[in-house]
């Protein structure tokens, strides 16, 4: 009985410290949308470790203006994250960029794209990785 009792509290304390990294993270993901960019409403979200790469798929409408913002705890820089086209061609890369936790931009054509993320292995190498998009209104 006292086992099925300490199994219960560390699953429990395990779920309440997921819920509060997922939070954390979620919230430092959020400031980078700002006040000019609406989220789409999705929550594009990984655990990754060592050198994994998450992989989503979105659509970007043309003519609109749009932001990806990508988190992973309290560090700015420690998620790289790559926009490939539908063929596979690098469109762009935070790499390039400091590995900047944001980035802005307008399609002049409608195009389905793949977002890849991974974290920077000289800072991390587990974590929770969070990417939003958003839009201009």
């Amino acid at each position: 009985m006292k086992l099925r009792y300490t199994i219960l509290f560390f699953i429990l304390t395990i779920a309440s410290v997921s819920k509060a990294q997922t939070d954390l993270t979620l919230e430092n993901c959020t400031k980078h949308l700002g006040t000019a960019f609406i989220s789409d409403g999705q929550q594009y979200k990984a655990l990754l470790a060592g050198g994994e790469i998450a992989e989503f798929h979105t659509t970007f409408y043309a003519g609109n203006h749009y932001r990806i913002a990508a988190s992973t705890g309290t560090k700015e820089d420690n998620v790289i994250f790559s926009v490939y086209d539908q063929e596979n061609h690098l469109i762009f890369t935070n790499r390039d960029h400091k590995n900047s936790p944001y980035w802005d931009f307008k399609f002049e054509d409608t195009i389905n794209c793949t977002i890849e993320a991974k974290l920077n292995q000289k800072n991390v190498s587990s974590g929770l990785v969070i990417i939003l998009i958003g839009f201009k209104q």
